[in-house]
């Protein structure tokens, strides 16, 4: 069990992200982090422990940028460690997720990829999908989201950032809870309502096999 927080809007990310995490601090305090689009790349911030260690680690230069998702982490794959937190990116940084839940077949791909040259900095499953997004990238963010979540087994909640496509993150779950926070000029996605509720008190609750594209100003839901 781990939690997740995303913003997009016009405020700084870094402090809404780090508040709403500590209001799921109960799904998980092994490690902590966040990855924020600082306006020319992701910025990600993580370390090992409660979500305090990550508080003292980036005090006086916080990720600068209005968009930005956030992760207190409960090992499943690979120890407690700084490596092993999320947020999670491929190896040019381009894609990042968060995920909470477990990619039953993780071993298979990291084999495919492995073979394909791919080099994990983690011990994790989720690095798997930020490296199969840019195994399978055509272009397209969402076209490329759609391909990966065809590739995966398992349980999940999962929320993307992409540094060619920042005016947006997309998130989609199966059988673990994700809710959406809809707010003016600014959006939210949350593990669980606490984390936004100071935020908003509009939320979608979404379900299995949904994929919702997140901007500032819209929330659009497809099915897979």
């Amino acid at each position: 069990m781990c939690g997740i927080v995303g913003y997009i809007g016009n405020q700084q990310a870094c402090p809404i992200l780090l508040d709403g995490m500590s209001k799921l601090e109960y799904r998980g305090y092994d490690s902590a982090g966040i990855a924020v689009y600082d306006g020319k790349r992701i910025d990600i911030e993580k370390c090992v422990g409660r979500l305090q260690a990550l508080r003292i680690k980036i005090q006086g230069h916080e990720p600068q940028g209005t968009v930005g998702i956030g992760h207190t982490r409960w090992a499943t794959h690979g120890r407690p460690s700084d490596r092993n937190a999320h947020p999670h990116c491929d190896e040019s940084g381009r894609f990042v997720v968060v995920h909470n839940g477990i990619i039953e077949n993780y071993l298979e791909l990291k084999e495919y990829l492995l073979e394909k040259g791919h080099r994990f900095s983690s011990d994790t499953d989720t690095e798997v999908v930020a490296h199969l997004m840019a195994d399978q990238y055509d272009g397209d963010f969402l076209s490329t989201v759609k391909k990966v979540i065809r590739r995966i087994d398992g349980s999940y909640s999962l929320v993307f950032l992409c540094a060619d496509e920042p005016d947006k993150l997309i998130t989609t779950k199966k059988d673990n809870p994700l809710v959406i926070g809809l707010g003016e000029g600014e959006n939210f996605i949350a593990s669980d309502i606490p984390a936004i509720i100071g935020h908003t008190r509009r939320t979608y609750i979404m379900s299995d096999g949904e994929i919702a594209i997140v901007t500032k100003d819209a929330v659009r839901v497809e099915d897979l």
